[in-house]
């Protein structure tokens, strides 16, 4: 599968399978078949409400963690360092994972600064590979960008 290399060197496939609007209940099924036939990137959220159904997906699969990449993101509610840094460890439970390969601010409301605080964080403790932005506006994603000491994922 093609890949494109991001911002620090990380590798993600270009083509991904993203479960938003996809059930709890069912979440594990569809994953489980998207694995099967060759998807080995997988885009989640924490309001999506299915990171369970997708780490058990992963962990059932057979397939070796090195070779997926799992991205989910961080939602508004949870945002500011604590509040953060707290769902980012739920994610990783309910993912069924030590890492996380690329963990996004799901979009720029609340306390973003204080949830990016809490990702770069986790990325130097080693449990995220890469984080980044989702949903930004130009401005504020320049702005962020050139006021954090990790850049943000280009993706």
């Amino acid at each position: 599968m093609k890949t494109i290399r991001l911002n620090n060197g990380i590798e993600m496939p270009q083509l991904g399978y993203g479960v938003w609007q996809i059930t709890p209940e069912e979440c594990e099924h569809y994953v489980s078949e998207a694995l099967n036939v060759g998807y080995r990137s997988i885009d989640t959220a924490q309001a999506y409400y299915n990171e369970e159904g997708v780490g058990e997906a992963i962990h059932e699969c057979g397939i070796p963690r090195r070779e997926l990449f799992i991205t989910t993101k961080v939602w508004i509610s949870n945002a500011g360092d604590e509040r953060a840094a707290r769902s980012i460890d739920e994610s990783l439970r309910k993912l069924r994972t030590d890492y996380i390969d690329l963990l996004l601010i799901h979009q720029p409301f609340g306390d973003y600064y204080g949830t990016y605080r809490a990702m770069e964080k986790a990325y130097k403790a080693g449990k995220v590979r890469a984080i980044g932005l989702s949903n930004f506006y130009d401005a504020r994603f320049v702005d962020l960008a050139e006021n954090v000491e990790i850049k943000p994922a280009v993706v």
